[in-house]
């Protein structure tokens, strides 16, 4: 297959101490919301901040969309709202591979990743919503502890407990400077004595504020990674490799239990001396911590025919491989068709991070190829 070619350019230089954080250039909150002390905390940290707030007057969130569906991104994009998670909310759902129930504490995400995976996930403009209903939220996780498909019934991974995840429809830990439900919730499962663990992943490295939690090591904190082109061409908005290694060593060292999420992993030119890369620096970043639990997950990169139309209208001038006629074709459980890479490409790439990792972080326990 022909691989896109992607040329490394340098991160901006900061302070390794000023994380990235996200400011919403406005809040809406509605009334439901307010009706939360986590809701109205929320508002008082946005006014904090600076953000303007709408309180609305019903409970719908109105004025997201804009001209066209590029302009309707931009300002959804800039939008956090408030609002109280529907009861469907409550019922969880499974979310193999990754754990055994999904747990959403907001929804939307501030990051600009041109192959963004809530793209045809979800509908509507992509707001990010925080739930203000938080202690309702996690009160419902104990019905549900001691069941489930992913790591309860796993021999390999039994030791890890009920697990919830928390990163499917969102990055916690991007928007947690403004709603702190993220740190309730790994307070929350410290507290639950019980063999359950709370799992998230992110972009960001924003770690201080939760680096002297009683998390009891019942949070595994993973940190979403690529090559570092990949990262620098199409993850706006997000911090880079190396902070977002600093910030898992950080976390590592805080006792927590961390996580390599390499994702989505691309068959660009030149992929194996990229993600060898990768590996190096993720080795260096954890050399030395005592009492390492590090564990990785690898994702390839795949679109559906309505993710690709949406990430083609919010990113129109993207060099995100998208073309379909090389990649394989794959219907889901639940009918829907997906573009993957080719069996040989799959078994090439898989062998590489297979082999590499054994040989360079053999720390790493593998949890899923996909």
């Amino acid at each position: 297959m022909s691989e896109p070619q992607l040329t490394a350019r340098a991160e901006p230089a900061r302070a390794r101490n000023a994380p990235k954080l996200w400011k919403p250039k406005r809040l809406l909150v509605t009334p439901a919301a307010l009706a939360w002390g986590h809701g109205r905390g929320i508002v008082e940290q946005a006014e904090r901040e600076g953000i303007p707030v709408t309180r609305l007057k019903v409970n719908r969130l109105s004025d997201l969309t804009g001209e066209d569906a590029r302009r309707t991104y931009v300002k959804a994009k800039s939008t956090l709202a408030v609002v109280v998670a529907p009861p469907t909310k409550l019922r969880l759902q499974p979310i193999p591979p990754s754990a055994d129930w999904r747990v959403d504490l907001a929804e939307g995400c501030p990051a600009h990743c041109q192959y963004c995976y809530l793209a045809g996930s979800l509908s509507g403009p992509p707001v990010t919503r925080a739930y203000a209903n938080l202690p309702e939220i996690l009160e419902n996780l104990s019905a549900y502890a001691g069941r489930g498909a992913v790591t309860s019934r796993s021999e390999a991974r039994a030791h890890e407990g009920t697990t919830f995840e928390a990163s499917c429809y969102t990055d916690p830990l991007g928007i947690e400077h403004l709603i702190g439900s993220l740190a309730a919730a790994i307070e929350h499962f410290g507290r639950w004595d019980a063999p359950v663990q709370l799992r998230f992943t992110t972009k960001f490295d924003a770690v201080e504020p939760l680096l002297d939690l009683d998390h009891r090591r019942r949070t595994r904190a993973r940190f979403s990674v690529n090559a570092a082109p990949v990262v620098a061409r199409f993850e706006g908005g997000t911090a880079g490799l190396d902070a977002r290694l600093a910030a898992m060593a950080a976390m590592a060292r805080a006792g927590y239990p961390v996580g390599l999420t390499v994702a989505p992993i691309m068959a660009v030119e030149g992929w194996r001396d990229l993600y060898a890369d990768l590996i190096e620096r993720a080795r260096a970043a954890l050399a030395g911590i005592p009492d390492l639990d590090l564990t990785a997950e690898l994702i390839t990169h795949r679109f559906t025919p309505g993710s690709k139309q949406v990430l083609l209208d919010w990113y129109p001038a993207t060099n995100l491989d998208l073309d379909e006629t090389t990649r394989a074709r794959k219907t889901t459980k639940f009918g829907s068709l997906k573009f993957v890479y080719t069996p040989d490409v799959m078994k090439e790439m898989r062998g590489f991070f297979m082999e590499r990792l054994a040989d360079r972080l053999p720390e790493a326990r593998v949890l899923y190829w996909t």
